[in-house]
């Protein structure tokens, strides 16, 4: 596929497009979250939408939320990914989460809230601006066709340039737990910053905590990312 006149986040929409249609991937995006919270339920019946994303919690509109879900050629969701502003004002990530990380906390557990606890790195006390949330980033589906495929690559990096498009970002943060993390994982979606051991959440009768790191880009590591040759682009999804 050739190029011409087109600046890095058209070339990789390109390029990514055409490896979704490959693979046989339709992505609809949106902004309605509780027609979003029906698809979740359709594709992932045992996960409860986060509270980042719950409508009942937070007004949720076209200029501060985005989602993204991708089906398969059968029509069946293989892809969930979401996407808000957090309303951090003037101030730093690192103030917001110290003093709200409670409400990213996993849908599914019981969370001792006491004994957790976010701990700020030097790159998140520097995140300030229009700061967006990436959560909900699931890849399902037939396992053995996307396997080895590199196709969270080309998803985690759709997600990014979503958030510059739709959403205006200067940085875009999430957590991923340790042991996902450091198989290289945020890597694969595209961050190229992580801050290990950001959140600590205990489970009620548990005695071992649950690690998280802290994950981001800024708008100009997205554009570094986006203007990726497109054939190494494909050499990705290889």
């Amino acid at each position: 596929m050739a190029f011409h006149g087109l600046g890095a986040a058209d070339k990789f929409e390109a390029a990514s497009s055409d490896i979704f249609n490959r693979f046989g991937i339709r992505l609809t995006l949106g902004h309605d979250f509780d027609e979003y919270r029906e698809y979740v339920a359709e594709a992932r019946p045992d996960h409860a939408v986060g509270d980042p994303f719950r409508t009942d919690l937070h007004r949720l509109h076209n200029r501060n939320a985005v989602w993204v879900i991708g089906r398969d050629e059968a029509g069946q969701i293989m892809h969930t990914q979401a996407l808000r502003v957090l309303p951090t004002a003037s101030g730093s990530v690192a103030d917001y989460f110290r003093a709200r990380f409670h409400g990213f906390s996993p849908s599914e557990m019981d969370i001792d809230y006491a004994r957790s606890r976010y701990r700020a790195g030097p790159g998140a006390k520097k995140i300030k601006g229009r700061v967006v949330y990436s959560g909900e980033t699931w890849i399902g589906g037939d396992k053995s066709r996307y396997r080895g495929s590199g196709l969270s690559s080309i998803l985690g990096r759709y997600a990014l340039l979503t958030a510059l498009r739709e959403l205006d970002a200067n940085y875009v943060v999430g957590f991923m737990i340790k042991p996902v993390a450091y198989k290289g994982f945020c890597l694969r979606m595209g961050f190229m910053h992580a801050e290990p051991l950001a959140l600590r959440w205990y489970v009620h009768g548990k005695p071992d905590p649950m690690e998280a790191v802290m994950v981001y880009m800024s708008d100009e590591d997205i554009r570094f990312l986006l203007d990726l040759p497109p054939s190494e682009v494909e050499a990705l999804a290889a």
